[in-house]
């Protein structure tokens, strides 16, 4: 089955173009194309199951818009963005009768928002189309992925929780010990908010501000195997750590820019890199005392360094590079390339979008990183809302989607066993994907 037999064109996708992206908008329509480098592994079935996931459901509230149920409804915000009108009414200001756009952060007046009929049609449309069996068996029999058991085909949405208001404009996500527990950095007035597995907030720290204790600018978070919390904070120029209850432990500053990524390794040490200085530290620390060990520039002369991971089972590193314009062919999409390090910071492996894309032939944007339990390297492409696995890369990348379903822009995960913890920044939530649909993640 092709685009034309369900009617379906980049024409008839033009009008959709605010709300979905025009990346996203070109893969789905590519992918859709059977002459299109860019179709990968997707079917015709997995594409229309792609549209009805991203396009026909409100990412607010997840609900599924509906012309049969008013609250339900699709609503064009003035800013291109939709919402169901329920979440219209629930977000604006019962007096003012505006409301700030989730997404973009656009304030939208309740009375010019209006009907969003392309996706009503849209909806009407692949309503009438219904996958075969043979579709189930042709996607269950392609699924690869990582050595645990999470596969393409065996990852669900279990669970997703937060949300504009309990987070704000997301950036690092870390799980703290062996109960599962998820922190979250965002843009909030307490800026360290942690979670139960099943998306209970128990408390929040790291109020907005440069003083001891305080947090300014967070951009990424790690813990370490102990139980204590470190971020960085862009807006001092500082790692900051904190104990798992929020008590201030330690402030590292010198010789930090700009520090940006975080991880740490199984033996507690910090990693860090400095997007200006264009280095990778390692921070050795006494936790119980709060002092520095040792602090020494582990890798130099990387470009623009921000994602930083580590494994916990290999010992090695992985930092995501983001490079300037001219290193590679112009085009619209951000150039970044991936190193992966040995325990011993020695290079052991780097490619980039560009390579990526000749060699797999699908279109990938790299923007973080992350190791599986098993030392598979993951990465995030916050662009097309796609997270995918490239193996170990011992013989090159083997490139496995993961995941793509409900994610809008992630920008952080957290393997476990059996499980993925994203965050994404795209509708400020926690999105937690299951090797199986009926019962919650195994943390």
């Amino acid at each position: 089955m092709n685009s034309t037999s369900i009617g379906i064109s980049r024409r008839s996708f033009q009008q959709l173009s605010p709300h979905i992206g025009l990346k996203k908008l070109d893969i789905l329509v590519m992918a859709m194309n059977p002459g299109s480098p860019s179709r990968g592994s997707l079917s015709p079935e997995g594409i229309l199951r792609e549209i009805q996931i991203n396009l026909l459901e409100c990412k607010v509230c997840f609900e599924k818009f509906s012309t049969q149920q008013r609250e339900h409804r699709p609503q064009n915000l003035s800013c291109g963005h939709v919402l169901c009108l329920e979440c219209i009414t629930a977000l604006s200001h019962p007096l003012l009768r505006k409301l700030e756009c989730p997404f973009c952060r656009q304030l939208c007046s309740v009375d010019g928002t209006s009907h969003c009929q392309v996706l009503s049609d849209l909806q009407e449309l692949l309503l009438s189309w219904s996958p075969t069996s043979s579709a189930t068996a042709h996607r269950a029999k392609g699924g690869l992925g990582l050595a645990t058991g999470l596969t393409s085909t065996a990852l669900h949405l279990s669970r997703a929780f937060g949300g504009w208001g309990t987070l704000i404009n997301p950036s690092g996500i870390a799980v703290l010990g062996s109960a599962g527990t998820i922190v979250v950095v965002h843009d909030g007035e307490n800026r360290v908010v942690v979670f139960s597995p099943q998306g209970k907030k128990l408390h929040s720290f790291g109020r907005r501000g440069q003083a001891i204790g305080e947090i300014c600018y967070p951009v990424d978070v790690a813990v370490t195997p102990c139980g204590y919390m470190v971020v960085t904070d862009a807006g001092d120029k500082a790692v900051k750590v904190f104990t798992s209850r929020g008590n201030h432990v330690l402030t590292v500053k010198d010789p930090f820019q700009m520090p940006w990524g975080v991880d740490t390794d199984s033996h507690g040490d910090i990693l860090v890199s400095d997007i200006q200085a264009g280095t990778l530290s390692q921070i050795k620390v006494d936790y119980t005392r709060g002092l520095i060990l040792e602090h020494q520039t582990a890798i130099s002369d990387l470009q623009h360094p921000k994602v930083v991971a580590s494994c916990w089972v290999t010992g090695n590193t992985a930092v995501m590079e983001h490079l300037p314009d001219d290193t590679h062919p112009s085009g619209r999409h951000q150039h970044t390339r991936l190193k992966v390090f040995s325990k011993d910071f020695n290079l052991l492996y780097q490619t980039d979008n560009f390579s990526l894309t000749l060699q797999s032939m699908v279109r990938l944007n790299m923007s973080g990183v992350a190791f599986d339990r098993d030392g598979d390297v993951i990465v995030i492409d916050s662009n097309h809302g796609m997270i995918w696995s490239l193996g170990k890369l011992q013989n090159g990348p083997a490139l496995t989607p993961l995941v793509g379903d409900h994610l809008i822009r992630p920008v952080g995960l957290v393997s476990l066993k059996n499980t993925l913890v994203i965050l994404d920044s795209g509708d400020h939530t926690v999105k937690i994907y299951s090797a199986k649909s009926d019962a919650g993640p195994v943390l």
